[in-house]
């Protein structure tokens, strides 16, 4: 208590020494008041082009940076473009400083563990309580307004040090939780007489676009690596969650990556930058360079001859700002050699500058705009603590529970032994992209609210617990004398992290040793917890039978030890499912980091990558969570036909798969593009039953199968997330749950050129332990 007392004295002395910012650009009786970009009620992007305008060659070129110049003579303030906020503002980065009125922000659990919520409102909730916080900052002069997030690569093999940053790995949950955490983020308003363009609060940035997802593999690193990859894994798995970060999400910003895809660098890539991002999804905003990128492909890639050449590459691919010094020192030279033109660098400027005044950067006094009035106050709020402690508790997985030894009984278990190396986790628990929390619970802290007596010993000196004098003897004496033990064991960022990806799936050291020795021992229930971000090969947990239970909660941030011991006390009903697939340590032997197939390959051993094309053992599936309760499921509407209706000049469209027949003649698939997509949903009910005594948080999930030809023909993955809800119901409770089932996009697969198509003939939704069978047919219109 005295503790959280003097919390808030600090916070409020901070308070009182707030200094807001002052106006960016605009301010009133400045050099430019007049002048028509200052202009709120003219168009946004009629108010960029007239800066632009106003600009020297030299001017524009030092706007092209992530540490862009101010132009002193129009009232232009310089601007850092680089802030981080993944899950809460991030000291990572030189766009954000903690000190002073801001000591520190509220760290919500890393991005894997919120992921195992499956709760989409509760990741539009943290969106928003770190805009919150990220406009207070700003507009305290110690944050930017534009935060490279969310991190939406796919976590394709579990060694990736940075898998930790992303939902997980399956396409629809990590699209969907980047639409979510963008709006969040941005809440965006109006439009109008800003020509259409809506006003953001904060703007969020997907990254890093594409196929990017290795940092150092056996003598391959990021930086040198071309990721050979199919158009049909392009479409149907890498590019899905941008595509719904930009599309449904509307982010402001996409940043492209370091690696090469197919023998060309992102940022370089005019296909997928104009291409893709700015013309196919529309983006309303800007592309920018993971740091150093542009530079990257010149001195490592070795991409192009000469530095105007990259200018040239990145600038006509369509890159609107480099973080990184590259194109201030280069472009200038670039246009000189006419290897790119003032209208290049023109139209990359316009288009930073326009998401600048949708933050209303150009509206002048901060105080008269929507979000002025946010101060320290505003950060680190009970309310802000009490969502990340809430946040935490659901990215809990429970893995084993046998014979319902969890939760424990503060009652019946008085005296209980808290070990391993992260029993006393405070800065591991944040994981990385991670800033200064408001206070840190740690699981011994949390544990020790519940029980008469908490018996702590590490077990090991560090999580590393290499080498002979590790302190395994002492937690075993403290498991014998407790009545019941909690061994806290997993990983940190000394073992995954960026620029570090693993080598093994098996826990570091000698913890392995540490959890079966005090599981050998203790005279009571043995609890499990791990703290990592990637899998981890526990079958020999799994396989102990003194182990009684086994938890996972990710990095659960400033409030997890506290979550962790509420989930093992039965305060709150764990109700998370894992975002990924946990494979056993034999897995690294058969998948090189560097081969990004995502199909299986039996002629070459090669396994296939995520539960939607991998066949072999795990050791937990993708999906997997336990509860304190039983849920049951009862199938209360689904259609059992359904037809795709093309226009009549598509009639030559429909391809013929022929090994097998529907309704009498040859089954067929549709493409995408060709098929009316409008409102074609499949619209699923489902009761959901709590059987047991406890009330509890269920998510459901919809898996589709393709009809058998298709998966044939085409490779289509045997079963894949297409739909998933999060609902509450109490014990002995019903519960309703309404999912519509895109058709265009949940039932459609890539071929193996890319292209989408929708199998026609009988697809299989699964939820749980319920099978529905929908047949899409053709209805051919103006034929």
């Amino acid at each position: 208590m005295r503790r959280v007392l003097l919390l808030l004295l600090l916070a409020g002395a901070a308070a009182a020494a707030f200094a807001a910012r002052g106006p960016f650009a605009c301010a009133p009786g400045g050099p430019a008041t007049s002048l028509p970009f200052c202009r709120r009620s003219l168009p946004l992007r009629a108010r960029a082009r007239d800066l632009v305008s106003r600009l020297t060659r030299a001017e524009k070129v030092r706007l092209l940076v992530n540490n862009a110049a101010g132009v002193p003579r129009l009232g232009v303030a310089g601007y850092e473009w680089w802030s981080e906020a993944l899950h809460g503002v991030s000291s990572t980065g030189p766009g954000v400083r903690f000190g002073g009125a801001f000591p520190g922000a509220t760290a919500f659990p890393q991005v894997i563990g919120a992921a195992a919520s499956f709760n989409a409102s509760l990741w539009e909730l943290i969106g928003r309580a770190v805009s919150d916080e990220g406009r207070a900052m700003y507009n305290g002069g110690q944050a930017g307004l534009t935060f490279w997030g969310p991190n939406v690569n796919i976590f394709r093999d579990p060694r990736w040090g940075r898998g930790q940053e992303t939902p997980g790995e399956d396409p629809a949950l990590s699209g969907r939780y980047a639409a979510a955490y963008v709006r969040g983020l941005q809440q965006p308003s109006g439009g109008g007489a800003g020509g259409g363009h809506t006003r953001l609060k904060t703007a969020a940035c997907c990254k890093h676009f594409t196929a990017y997802d290795l940092d150092s593999w056996s003598g391959t690193d990021r930086y040198h690596f071309n990721a050979v990859v199919t158009p049909q894994d392009l479409e149907d798995t890498f590019n899905v969650p941008f595509r719904s970060c930009v599309v449904d999400g509307r982010a402001a910003s996409v940043m492209c990556s370091y690696n090469q895809v197919n023998g060309v660098p992102t940022c370089a890539d005019e296909s997928f930058l104009r291409g893709t991002i700015r013309g196919e999804w529309r983006l309303d905003g800007y592309i920018v360079s993971d740091c150093d990128s542009v530079d990257v492909f010149f001195t490592d890639q070795h991409y192009t001859r000469t530095r105007e050449d990259a200018v040239a590459a990145t600038l006509r691919a369509g890159l609107d700002l480099d973080c990184g010094p590259f194109l201030a020192l280069y472009t200038e030279g670039a246009v000189a050699q006419r290897k790119v033109s003032d209208a290049d660098v023109d139209a990359a400027v316009t288009n930073t500058v326009v998401v600048q005044m949708r933050l209303g950067m150009y509206d002048g006094d901060l105080a008269t705009q929507p979000f002025g009035h946010l101060g320290p106050q505003h950060v680190c709020t009970r309310a802000h603590q009490d969502l990340a402690l809430d946040a935490a508790r659901q990215s809990v997985v429970l893995l084993k529970n046998d014979a319902a030894a969890l939760p424990l009984s503060p009652a019946a278990h008085r005296t209980v032994a808290v070990v391993g190396p992260h029993a006393e986790a405070t800065v591991a628990m944040i994981g990385n992209y991670a800033g200064q929390p408001c206070r840190y619970t740690t699981p011994l802290q949390g544990i020790g609210g519940y029980v008469k007596t908490a018996l702590h010993q590490p077990g090991c000196t560090d999580v590393a617990c290499q080498g002979a004098s590790q302190p395994i003897a002492a937690a075993v004496d403290a498991a014998r004398r407790a009545d019941a033990t909690v061994v806290l064991v997993g990983l940190n960022q000394m073992i995954e992290a960026e620029g570090l990806d693993r080598t093994s799936l098996l826990l570091p050291g000698r913890q392995t040793e540490l959890v079966s020795a005090v599981a050998k021992a203790s005279k009571g229930p043995v609890i499990l917890v791990l703290m990592s971000g990637g899998p981890v090969d526990i079958a020999f947990a799994q396989n102990d039978r003194k182990i009684a239970g086994i938890l996972w909660a990710g990095y659960p941030g400033q409030a997890g030890g506290q979550a962790i011991a509420d989930v093992i006390f039965g305060h709150h009903n764990p109700g998370g499912k894992l975002p990924v697939t946990w494979y056993p340590q034999d897995y690294l032997h058969k998948a090189p980091m560097t081969n990004m197939a995502m199909r299986a390959n039996p002629a070459k051993g090669y396994p296939g990558r995520t539960y939607r094309f991998y066949t072999g053992p795990t050791i937990h599936p993708f999906g997997h969570g336990l509860s304190y309760t039983k849920f049951t499921h009862t199938l209360a509407h689904a259609p059992a036909q359904l037809s795709v209706r093309l226009a009549g000049h598509h009639a030559a469209t429909v391809s013929s798969l022929n090994a097998t027949t529907h309704l009498g003649r040859a089954a067929s698939d549709v493409r995408v593009s060709h098929a009316r997509c409008e409102g074609l949903s499949i619209q699923v009910h489902v009761d959901v039953k709590n059987v047991g005594d406890r009330d509890g948080a269920h998510t459901v999930l919809v898996y589709a199968s393709a009809p058998a030809a298709a998966i044939a023909a085409h490779g289509a993955p045997a079963r894949q997330l297409v739909a998933f809800e999060k609902v509450h119901v109490p014990a002995g409770g019903v519960t309703r749950v309404k999912m519509g089932v895109d058709v265009c996009d949940g039932l459609s697969i890539a071929d193996r050129d890319g292209v989408r198509r929708i199998p026609v003939g009988e697809h299989s939704l699964t939820i749980g332990e319920l099978t529905h069978s929908v047949t899409l047919g053709v209805e051919q219109l103006g034929a």
